[in-house]
């Protein structure tokens, strides 16, 4: 390793230039070869491409499997290949520990080193701010991290970065950003942005192979759009081969994950790609699609994979519980993967608990599964039928038609009318006219539970009657109406959604008071619109 002259700290091993950082970022940003993207189907914001990088070329929507130190936990590169795996994902942090980029660098990268002729990205090692928190010191000049391995004190700057992904010579390589969870708000976050737009030029001047690499900026801002905004914008300004959207998949609810993916999705250009960091859940991999995302990667696969459960249709399986000692079907009749194809689950449950071969299978299936789905996404696009798709999808994990409102707010946006797998709101069938005037609050809750109202709704209806308890609320009607919808001012009636995308319109009794006529009752369409403006006051735009 060699020393910084500066502070003394041992760095991760960087290379001299003559040129200043200002010509080297001039030079670069004219000399970028664009990984080669070509946009080959769409449906409104979804869209199918193919993607050409100097050692492979993809199809995408696509997942990306995380092999940390170049490989994947159980699973041979032949195998891999034999799955469709077209990228893998390692770790920059961790090769500079261990082999040592200086290592990968003598026998012509980590392609080389790992046999490996598909595609490969490395991320920066910003993630690590999150995930080794308790050991990294962040300042303006970089993170100085306490290595896992001896304890020693290491700065990782975005030079560095940069120049150690060189060495390991990866397809695509990302800036080193500033990563702050989601779940902390406050002037951290906006510091984390600016700094990574700041990161960014010092990332762009160190970038040594333009033309073999293609450098991937990332989109920062926490949970707020007018940072996000802002984020978007500067990096691209810097005509970059492509962007990805990180600081998610933290701890943030759906809502808030969902709508900061369709921001800078609609922001970003049309002619680069896409890629959603830490993203591995497939009902999230279908979303993000659906909203114009690319790329995804995640441990979530493997890891689970690791702990005994198996990725399905319909969800998830768990092997390891005692129902599984005599099933001996396969983990998933309709997978053709070797597994499925060989296994039972009473097999895999033996092993789960006992013997490594058990995590192989199920590390092995998993990311078949999450391929496979790739592979559909891309083909429905192309076809034409990534509505059916969608549909069929959320059909087989919520039969009973219970698709999470978060889910349906996003196909609106997407554009995607999956009212045929939402299970109709059950109160719909009623007339408001055949109702009683005065229904006691037993009858109604009574009633709201043999329909199997969802819990939120119940408890918001208890909500209502504690604010004032000298009022009743009587269930006037319920029309079907499509997610995104709002009453107008002018009604008296209230309103709310329900998870199953019915529309029910609520009343307070008062006394005296005349029930509206509510033949005339219109619903108005909130279009959203991405990337979200908010109007700032002079107190909270930032500098």
């Amino acid at each position: 390793m060699a020393f910084d002259k500066n502070d003394g700290l041992p760095s991760l091993g960087v290379r001299v230039s003559n040129q200043t950082p200002k010509q080297k970022l001039q030079i670069c940003c004219h000399r970028y070869i664009l990984a080669a993207a070509k946009v080959l189907g769409r449906f409104n914001r979804a869209r199918a491409a193919r993607l050409t990088l100097p050692h492979y070329a993809c199809q995408t929507p696509l997942f990306m499997p995380v092999g940390t130190q170049g490989t994947i936990k159980g699973l041979t590169n032949s195998q891999l290949e034999d799955i469709g795996c077209q990228i893998i994902l390692g770790n920059t942090y961790h090769l500079a520990l261990r082999p040592t980029s200086e290592l990968l660098d003598e026998v012509g990268g980590l392609h080389n080193f790992m046999n490996w002729q598909r595609g490969l990205l490395t991320d920066s090692g910003g993630f690590q701010m999150v995930s080794l928190l308790h050991l990294a010191d962040i300042t303006e000049k970089g993170v100085t991290f306490q290595s896992p391995v001896d304890g020693k004190p290491m700065l990782l700057t975005p030079e560095e970065s940069i120049q150690i992904q060189n060495r390991i010579g990866a397809d695509i390589i990302m800036a080193l950003d500033d990563v702050v969870k989601t779940t902390i708000t406050g002037p951290r976050v906006e510091e984390a942005m600016y700094r990574t737009l700041r990161w960014i030029d010092r990332c762009i001047a160190a970038h040594e192979r333009p033309h073999d690499q293609n450098l991937f900026g990332i989109v920062q801002g926490g949970l707020d759009p007018i940072l996000r905004d802002i984020c978007v914008k500067g990096l691209v300004e810097r005509n970059l081969p492509g962007y990805a959207i990180g600081g998610l998949s933290g701890g943030e609810d759906k809502k808030s994950f969902w709508r900061v993916v369709a921001q800078c999705t609609a922001a970003l250009p049309e002619d680069k790609p896409r890629y959603v960091m830490g993203v591995g859940y497939p009902l999230d991999i279908v979303v993000c699609s659906a909203l114009g995302a690319d790329m995804y990667d995640c441990v979530y696969p493997t890891r689970t994979a690791r702990f005994g459960t198996a990725l399905i249709p319909q969800g998830v399986l768990k092997l390891k519980h005692r129902a599984m000692a005599d099933d001996t079907r396969p983990i998933d009749p309709t997978c053709p993967c070797m597994v499925c194809k060989n296994y039972t689950r009473a097999y895999i449950h033996s092993l789960v608990t006992k013997d490594a071969m058990g995590s192989q299978l199920l590390s092995y299936h998993n990311l078949y599964y999450m391929l496979q789905l790739s592979r559909n996404l891309h083909s429905s696009i192309v076809e034409g039928r990534f509505p059916e798709f969608v549909c069929d999808f959320l059909h087989k994990m919520f039969p009973k038609g219970d698709v999470p409102e978060w889910v349906c707010d996003a196909m609106e946006v997407a554009g995607i009318d999956i009212s045929s797998c939402c299970a109709p709101f059950s109160s719909c069938q009623h007339d408001s006219k055949s109702m009683p005037e005065e229904v006691s609050l037993a009858s109604r809750l009574s009633a709201i539970f043999r329909k199997k109202m969802p819990l939120g709704l119940i408890l918001g209806i208890g909500r209502a009657f504690r604010r004032k308890r000298t009022s009743s609320l009587d269930i006037l009607s319920s029309k079907r109406a499509p997610r995104g919808y709002y009453k107008g001012k002018n009604c008296k009636p209230t309103g709310f959604h329900t998870r199953k995308g019915g529309y029910v319109l609520m009343q307070e009794k008062l006394p005296n008071y005349v029930v509206p006529d509510l033949t005339d009752f219109k619903l108005k369409p909130y279009v959203s619109q991405c990337p979200i403006e908010v109007k700032t006051s002079e107190t909270s735009q930032t500098g």
